[in-house]
């Protein structure tokens, strides 16, 4: 799998990069929209045939400099180099222990997030599943609803109707998410929860399964979204994610608004309606199921 993996990356950003991007001539006809092989190849100053069996996934014998000369030849940023060379070697599969925590937050994130009302918060798995979140979160973008449904964030986001009108840049959106999902397969391929959600959505989503297709990787950063809430009206918040020392590739996501913006007026609004209806613990979780 993962020579495969790493053939269809390099054909993959072979195929976005063009002639003028790297200082190459365009004159004649070509068969390919991106670089042919042979120029990959020059690129990277390697012989034609030894970047072939590259793309074929014989990448066995790969030294460190030859994937920094690839990378280097396909324009590739740090986020892209890091993945390609994760491709190259990857982390043996380790022994997976069926744990609560598999799953959920601990309890000390889960009361950190209650600590923050005024701030809509998430924990985030590797395949981008809401794993805790608090009251104004859940308000924000109806998490409590997307549970009793069974439904994680990805699946909401490519299989129910309604995610394209709380999102008003669906695309981006849907981009970003699959991006974010590529990029933790590259830390674990055979990480079962991220196997599961490409697996589902590669059937169900003809959206999801163009964007898997095209290779690229983006970590989850920061960053701005647009929402259109049904309660409140449109929003723009300002993302900032944290990862989680201590929990293997979880991450806490935090939204803001701009200060003295129509945004910041109806987010407190939405917290003030949210305080108001709030009863019980204040972070809501997934219920402690295990997975392999």
């Amino acid at each position: 799998m993962s020579g495969n993996e790493f053939g269809a990356f390099l054909r993959a950003r072979r195929d976005r990069l063009r002639p003028t991007e790297v200082d190459l001539p365009t004159a004649g006809r070509r068969r390919v929209p991106g670089l042919r092989r042979e120029e990959v190849a020059i690129l990277a100053g390697v012989s034609v045939d030894y970047y072939s069996k590259l793309e074929q996934g014989h990448v066995a014998g790969a030294s460190a400099e030859i994937l920094d000369a690839v990378a280097d030849a396909l324009r590739l940023d740090p986020t892209e180099r890091a993945h390609l060379h994760r491709l190259a070697r990857p982390v043996a599969p380790h022994r997976r222990t069926r744990t609560s925590s598999s799953v959920t937050a601990r309890p000390g994130l889960r009361r950190l997030l209650d600590l923050m009302a005024d701030v809509p918060a998430v924990i985030v798995g590797p395949s981008f599943s809401q794993l805790a979140w608090n009251h104004l979160a859940d308000a924000l973008f109806g998490l409590s609803a997307l549970e009793r449904a069974g439904r994680t964030f990805p699946q909401h986001l490519f299989l129910d109707p309604a995610a394209r009108t709380l999102y008003p840049d669906w695309p981006d959106v849907a981009t970003e998410a699959v991006d974010y999902i590529r990029f933790s397969a590259g830390l674990d391929p055979d990480d079962p929860e991220i196997r599961a959600v490409v697996g589902e959505l590669s059937v169900k989503s003809p959206e999801f399964r163009t964007l898997w297709n095209r290779q690229t990787v983006r970590d989850k950063t920061f960053g701005r979204k647009r929402l259109q809430h049904g309660l409140v009206g449109p929003l723009e918040l300002s993302f900032e994610t944290f990862s989680l020392p201590g929990e293997s590739r979880r991450a806490l996501i935090t939204y803001t608004t701009e200060p003295g913006s129509p945004s910041e007026e109806r987010l407190r609004l939405l917290a003030s309606w949210t305080a108001e209806q709030a009863t019980g613990p204040g972070a809501h979780a997934e219920p402690e199921t295990s997975t392999d």
